[in-house]
C-alpha cells in the first residue's frame, strides 16, 4: 500500500488485523484520488471491540471490508467521497466527524446513509 500501514487498521483493543486486501487496494486508490489524507478511525474490529463501540452483529468492520475515515468539515468530506466513489466504493455512510466505507458482498450495492 502506499498511503496506509497495515497497522492502522488493528482492532485498538487486541491488535486483530483480518483486513481484506481488495478493501485495501481500493481504499488506497481512492486516497490517491482524494488527495487529502485518510485517517483511520476504525479498521478491523473484534468481536468485543464491536460489541463495545455499539457496532451491529453483522457489522462488515468484523470481516475486515469496512473502515471509518475521519472527516470534519464538508471539504475534506466531499474529496473523500469522491475519491471513494471514483475508486469503485459504493457503500458508504456518512457521519459529522467520519465516513463509514465497505466493500462487503454480502449487504445491499449503491447505498449512501447518515449516522445521527
Amino acid at each position: 500500500m502506499r498511503h496506509f500501514k497495515i497497522a492502522e487498521f488493528n482492532c485498538p483493543c487486541c491488535g486483530k488485523n483480518n483486513m481484506n486486501e481488495s478493501f485495501l487496494a481500493r481504499l488506497d486508490r481512492a486516497r490517491g484520488i482524494s488527495e487529502v489524507a485518510y485517517k483511520i478511525n476504525s479498521g478491523c474490529r473484534c468481536e468485543a471491540h464491536n460489541k463495545a463501540v455499539g457496532g451491529s452483529e453483522t457489522s462488515s468492520h468484523l470481516k475486515g471490508c469496512a473502515c471509518d475515515i475521519s472527516a470534519t468539515d464538508s471539504r475534506t468530506r466531499a474529496k473523500i467521497i469522491f475519491g471513494l466513489i471514483l475508486a469503485g466504493f459504493n457503500r458508504m455512510g456518512i457521519a459529522k466527524d467520519f465516513i463509514h466505507v465497505d466493500n462487503d458482498p454480502k449487504k445491499t450495492k449503491n447505498v449512501l446513509w447518515l449516522y445521527d
